[in-house]
């Protein structure tokens, strides 16, 4: 297996990959406040997806998605109690156009982790928050088939016909004033128990985090691969934020396979 080399904040090589982000002892951070982190894979010009090749909407770039990456992104999911996805990752799901994260630790080259998670007395798989205002979205039946919870959080202004249907399917309907923001999202959970949060879906959901100043840790992987095109799709998106949100860089591994990527890792300052 092809080692790493740490650039920052000391240098030191022959890293392995597996185990890297579980070296962070992600469950050690969080204080009186919930622990909210979250991962992209970019290419070297920013783009975190592009157009689906034969249907609407965007996907996760194949020229930048690999399985070096995808094992860490299971590092990171491995030590969270829940998932943040959106209702608009749940219609790309059922119409197979997004990348599979609800269901982690389903192959063979991760059973470690499901071991990991077992020692370390956690649930089988992290628990499901759903935001969504428009409540359209389908639950994929694996999620609800099992002990996992799965939470979807809403104003309180959504349809209730559409809240009670859901909650027949089995899932825990929240409410927050007005609109769900990154505050409210965090309160909500918090209440709820859950200590150690990973934002897994878009660019949309990573603004409302950043707005509020919830997110304390940014994974990012850079692929030394330029890809253009349009339309332009990075990993925040909404309005200008004001003021900007400053994140100090924590970590920084070289990986060289294949063109050669970055991991990198930023705090909140």
């Amino acid at each position: 297996m092809t080692t790493l080399t740490q650039l920052y904040p000391q240098q030191q090589s022959d890293i392995t990959l597996e185990g890297l982000y579980l070296s962070h002892n992600i469950r050690s951070l969080a204080t009186n406040q919930p622990f909210v982190y979250s991962n992209y894979v970019t290419s070297l010009d920013g783009r975190i997806a592009v157009p689906h090749p034969t249907k609407p909407g965007l996907v996760v770039p194949k020229n930048v998605a690999n399985a070096r990456d995808w094992r860490l992104f299971q590092e990171l999911a491995v030590q969270a109690d829940i998932l943040i996805s959106s209702g608009r990752y749940l219609r790309d799901y059922a119409d197979g156009r997004a990348q599979e994260i609800l269901q982690v630790y389903d192959d063979a080259r991760f059973q470690d982790l499901q071991t990991w998670r077992t020692e370390h007395g956690l649930s089988p798989q992290p628990d499901i928050v759903v935001i969504s205002a428009s409540l359209e979205f389908p639950v994929p039946p694996e999620l609800v088939a099992g002990s996992r919870t799965v939470i979807v959080i809403t104003p309180d202004t959504s349809n209730q016909q559409k809240q009670a249907d859901l909650q027949t399917q089995g899932v825990k309907v929240i409410t927050v004033p007005e609109r769900v923001t990154g505050t409210t999202l965090v309160a909500a959970l918090q209440a709820e128990g859950y200590q150690y949060i990973y934002n897994a879906t878009g660019p949309k959901v990573l603004h409302l985090l950043l707005a509020d100043n919830m997110l304390d840790r940014l994974y990012l992987t850079q692929v030394n691969r330029l890809l253009g095109g349009d339309p332009y799709s990075g990993i925040v998106e909404g309005p200008l934020l004001d003021p900007p949100v400053d994140m100090p860089l924590n970590t920084i591994y070289f990986d060289p396979v294949d063109v050669g990527q970055l991991f990198l890792s930023y705090n909140k300052a």
